[in-house]
């Protein structure tokens, strides 16, 4: 278990970090050029991100630290984790991309990738452990309403 645990731990600080660092191009504009655009009414109060955001990443990291304490010389293994640490980084990226370069367009392309990143790396997550697929079921679905409000703020502005 302590094993299982460190691998956890690790996990959970790594996806935190990413979150982390993606907030820095969200805080350079979510005050001003976001609070000008036109939203749908279905838009979550903005102070409802962040809370949503790090369950979600200690989540992922859970998930992850499952999959990584399998064995990391387990080509099952490999292959889920390429996929979650490739998923983090357009996780990362459309943050970049939508706050910090203001271009929902685009923003939207990584997201609609970042969708089908997570359903692969949730089919391969299964593989090796239930219940870290599981866990990332939570991220799959605000990921999906996160694409809906990206695709809903790109077309009224």
């Amino acid at each position: 278990m302590k094993k299982k645990g460190t691998y956890i731990f690790y996990a959970v600080g790594i996806c935190l970090l990413t979150g982390f660092l993606a907030g820095f191009a969200t805080e350079s504009s979510v005050n001003d050029w976001y609070t000008t655009l036109n939203k749908p009414d279905f838009t979550p109060p903005g102070w409802l991100f962040a809370p949503v955001w790090i369950v979600l990443y200690v989540l992922m990291g859970i998930a992850a630290g499952l999959v990584w304490a399998r064995g990391f010389y387990h080509r099952w293994v490999k292959k889920a984790l390429y996929l979650f640490w490739f998923q983090l980084l357009f996780n990362g990226a459309w943050s970049i991309v939508f706050f910090g370069l203001k271009e929902p367009f685009w923003a939207l392309l990584i997201i609609v990738t970042l969708l089908i990143l997570i359903g692969m790396t949730i089919r391969w997550f299964k593989v090796v452990n239930k219940w870290a697929a599981l866990l990332l079921v939570p991220y799959l679905l605000w990921v999906f309403f996160a694409t809906a409000l990206n695709y809903k703020i790109w077309e009224m502005n």
